[in-house]
């Protein structure tokens, strides 16, 4: 009987699968072997390549930060971000408020870290939103296809004809009375969907007439189970690089409409009223429009930095196997 023995002609490290070994006689198996020459999945290749990225590490770590900040803003910030004493106004830094103080005399380090978690809520409330409606319409007009699919394009153009921030100060103005988070993530989401719905349309046209969705119908499985266990899971790969990047579009959408005096109400701090408000104070102390700034600008960075590293991994043509 022969010894067990690892093929390792022209691997890649880490990669790895099992095949058989026979006896001398060559009548059958006798045991099994580690074969490292076996292709990973899709989102296994994604990931071996986006490790080995410094910008995937760096964009990692921003996000980490700030989801770590917004899910315990207190932690970082015991300060009331609605305290505010005018004595206090455009105060120097101290130990206990290292960024000072604005106009009003609020604490800018803690308006910031509070505000982090408005920017996200808003921010991930819109791209689920986004995406849950994209996906539905796309899956639907690429898979079913007829007129369905004309129907459903034909809407997604009607909403393409409206400019996405235009028509989100249009419908801000309409319900002054309702601001709020969950208002504000509706609205951006009424205008960021289609995008998506054409990306995933694409996507399913694209992998709906693969081998093994005929197999699928071969053997009768149902056609909404093809849909949402085969089709879908092979054309998720452009949906899902889509949804970072526009996870920091919608946080910029929120800012702008907040800058504009048409998001949320001055009661809630958001990074877009604090920038909005520091306009004052731009030639005396410009430290007070540079710190919320700053922290808008390396959210929605490190997201769009993401999607970057995402959509180079998921891209089957940067793949060399």
């Amino acid at each position: 009987m022969s010894d067990l023995q690892s093929n390792s002609k022209g691997l890649r490290p880490g990669q790895e699968r099992w095949v058989a070994e026979t006896d001398e006689t060559g009548l059958g198996a006798v045991d099994a072997v580690k074969d490292e020459s076996a292709p990973r999945s899709m989102f296994g290749e994604a990931w071996r390549i986006m490790r080995r990225r410094p910008l995937f590490w760096f964009s990692s770590t921003i996000i980490a930060i700030v989801v770590i900040v917004a899910l315990m803003p207190n932690v970082f910030a015991p300060t009331d971000p609605s305290f505010c004493e005018l004595k206090n106004s455009l105060g120097d830094p101290s130990g206990a408020h290292p960024l000072g103080f604005d106009r009003q005399g609020c604490d800018i380090m803690s308006r910031i870290v509070h505000g982090t978690s408005t920017s996200v809520a808003v921010g991930l409330l819109s791209t689920a939103i986004v995406t849950t409606i994209g996906v539905v319409f796309g899956a639907l007009a690429g898979y079913i296809g007829g007129w369905l699919d004309s129907l459903l394009s034909r809407l997604t153009d009607i909403f393409f004809a409206v400019p996405f921030v235009l028509g989100a100060i249009v419908f801000m103005q309409m319900f002054k009375d309702a601001r709020n988070v969950v208002m504000v993530a509706v609205v951006l989401a009424a205008f960021g969907w289609p995008q998506i719905a054409r990306i995933t349309r694409g996507a399913v046209l694209e992998t709906k007439n693969g081998e093994y969705v005929s197999a699928a119908r071969a053997i009768g499985v149902p056609e909404w189970r093809i849909l949402i266990g085969h089709v879908l899971p092979n054309a998720a790969a452009p949906i899902i690089v889509y949804a970072t990047v526009a996870l920091g579009t919608f946080i910029v959408a929120e800012a702008t409409l907040s800058f504009l005096g048409l998001g949320l109400p001055p009661d809630v701090v958001s990074w877009g009223g604090d920038i909005a408000k520091a306009q004052t104070s731009i030639r005396t102390d410009p430290m007070v429009l540079f710190f919320p700034s700053i922290a808008l600008a390396l959210t929605v960075l490190s997201f769009i930095m993401m999607g970057d590293v995402v959509r180079d991994a998921l891209n089957p043509k940067s793949v060399k196997r």
